[in-house]
């Protein structure tokens, strides 16, 4: 049996914060290719559903354009300001149409948003991996996560209310003793281990745990980035696919507000006229 992959839910959110990047959504193909490989169930797909629009509404919020002020009284028979104008009114045209489109996507996922369509084909697909609601199975993993999450068990946050973790791990650990295969965890909120030098270390815990439980012979990693995990399930990823997720990851800690070139351009003249007027001064 090959590598098999869990995909954590941060995962598929992240999938909206990608900007402009039609190589990082062609990852979901891979994710459709690869259902008899993926371990998932009805907890990501609820985790999923309950936080995709909070997410969609947060990288709404990023994306801002900077209009402008008027230019001053001395540059406005500039050409440039005509141009300036006629872009600012195209940006308007443009940005109310990404709103519509992204109210479409909020109010029906079904039809127009293809992150939504790609999760629900996973989450519907009646594969052994899949620990859906209409498995009676689900009952056994619930109660082993209860149990661990009452013992103080890893994977949990700090402060965590919440069993969602240990549900994953148990379910995890069900599907690799099953097929005795080795399996890849793509996360990035750190529950199942910490990040040092840029490298994702598994938790000492659940290490153990894992060979203890499944095989000692068989191994569970962790990785912050989809595009190595589906490369350790052996499943070919494009160099373009993962230099997209790369500038997602390194994004998310820049700020989200994009400028319309022509407007930089007058800004940067008018900071300049306007500092050397002041050494003038001087």
């Amino acid at each position: 049996m090959p590598t098999l992959l869990f995909i954590d839910t941060n995962i598929f959110l992240d999938f909206y914060r990608y900007v402009d990047q039609e190589e990082a959504l062609s990852m979901l193909k891979h994710i459709d290719d690869n259902h008899d490989k993926i371990i998932t169930g009805s907890q990501v797909e609820m985790e999923y559903k309950k936080n995709r629009q909070t997410t969609i509404l947060g990288c709404l919020k990023d994306f801002k354009v900077v209009q402008g002020a008027a230019p001053p009284a001395f540059l406005s028979h500039a050409k440039a300001v005509g141009k300036i104008k006629k872009s600012r009114e195209e940006i308007k045209s443009r940005v109310a149409a990404l709103t519509r489109t992204a109210t479409a996507v909020l109010e029906n996922p079904a039809a127009n948003d293809r992150i939504y369509q790609a999760c629900q084909r996973l989450f519907r697909s009646p594969g052994d991996l899949n620990l859906s609601r209409e498995k009676k199975l689900r009952f056994r993993i619930r109660s082993l996560a209860r149990k661990r999450f009452i013992l103080g068990y890893p994977p949990r946050k700090p402060g965590d209310t919440s069993m969602g973790d240990a549900i994953n791990w148990e379910w995890i650990v069900h599907c690799a003793s099953t097929y005795n295969s080795d399996v890849v965890i793509a996360s990035r909120d750190g529950d199942y281990g910490v990040t040092h030098n840029g490298q994702q270390i598994i938790n000492d815990w659940l290490s153990q745990e894992f060979k203890s439980r499944v095989n000692r012979r068989r191994t569970v990693r962790l990785t912050s980035k989809l595009s190595q995990a589906l490369k350790m399930a052996s499943i070919s990823v494009t160099k373009k696919e993962s230099a997209a997720e790369d500038e997602m990851i390194s994004n998310q800690t820049k700020p989200g507000i994009r400028v319309d070139e022509d407007i930089q351009k007058w800004m940067d003249i008018w900071l300049k006229l306007r500092k050397s007027g002041i050494e003038s001064e001087r």
